[in-house]
């Protein structure tokens, strides 16, 4: 029987109803989660029968504020907040696949070990304020990729601290914004590469901020824009891959060092949380 998480999962999602793949993924890991969606799309998302009766529904249809996910993202850290959690996991709603990064082979995982192991490395620290999983595509096989960087962004599943005194704000790359902020405060955040999130290429799909945010930009030139206007000392706007892009320098962090919190100990050897590796046949393998 698998055990639980120390943390709720929220997984923010609009007009994608029968296209909300994070769900169908957290099921298959046996993660429990709440998808929040607007008034306007709960009967939707009900009749997917990977959502189901999982939804939590916000006050109003946040959308129609022109501000993508931010007002969404802020209602749920109060919503956890008032639950008394300490922290929170927010997905994004097109992760297609959960994997984990073993000896420089990627394996997908069927069991929510890796949340856990995810949750208990940064409760080792009392000074992170953001953790959570590397994309698959970053995390490459051919590249020697250590268990986890520190202080970098942490995108799309992230393990929230709840007492930041920062919310999401703007309309565009705030996780890379909140993730600046959380640096420049002097605390750490962690990214894991042990374990993975395979997200779909942003736009890729309908739905979500695609059609709201993304079609109406210039390449996305005012996305590299609008954050190097927030953090000009780190960030500055450059075109590649026919696109824009905004080049963050995340070296000022260096000095920012892991603190272990009081009375935590940790023992020897592997624990490896029950996760063992079975053979699905000749051209793949599951951890469960």
């Amino acid at each position: 029987m698998a055990k639980e998480l120390r943390y709720p999962v929220y997984v923010i999602s609009k007009g994608r109803p029968s296209s909300c793949i994070t769900v169908r993924s957290l099921r298959k890991c046996n993660v429990p989660f709440k998808v929040v969606v607007e008034p306007s799309e709960v009967d939707a998302y009900r009749r997917n029968q990977w959502v189901g009766s999982d939804v939590l529904v916000l006050p109003l249809d946040f959308s129609e504020r022109g501000c993508g996910s931010i007002p969404v993202r802020n209602w749920v850290w109060n919503h956890s907040l008032a639950r008394g959690d300490e922290r929170h996991w927010i997905l994004d709603d097109n992760i297609e696949d959960f994997n984990r990064l073993n000896k420089n082979t990627k394996f997908r995982v069927r069991t929510n070990a890796t949340f856990r192991a995810c949750e208990d490395f940064t409760d080792r620290f009392s000074n992170v304020g953001l953790s959570g999983m590397n994309y698959y595509s970053f995390a490459k096989a051919t590249d020697p990729v250590p268990p986890f960087y520190t202080n970098t962004r942490i995108y799309s599943c992230i393990l929230v601290n709840n007492s930041l005194e920062f919310r999401w704000r703007g309309r565009f790359n705030e996780d890379t914004d909140l993730s600046l902020r959380v640096l420049k405060s002097g605390l750490c955040t962690i990214l894991f590469n042990a374990f993975l999130c395979g997200k779909v290429t942003t736009m890729r799909m309908d739905g979500g901020n695609t059609n709201d945010l993304y079609e109406k930009t210039n390449d996305r030139k005012e996305f590299a824009e609008s954050l190097a206007e927030q953090h000009p000392d780190v960030v500055r706007v450059t075109r590649k891959f026919n696109r824009w892009h905004h080049q963050v320098d995340y070296s000022s962090f260096k000095e920012n060092k892991l603190t272990r919190s009081e009375g935590v100990s940790v023992g020897s050897g592997i624990d490896n949380y029950e996760m063992v590796l079975v053979d699905r046949g000749k051209h793949y393998k599951e951890v469960m």
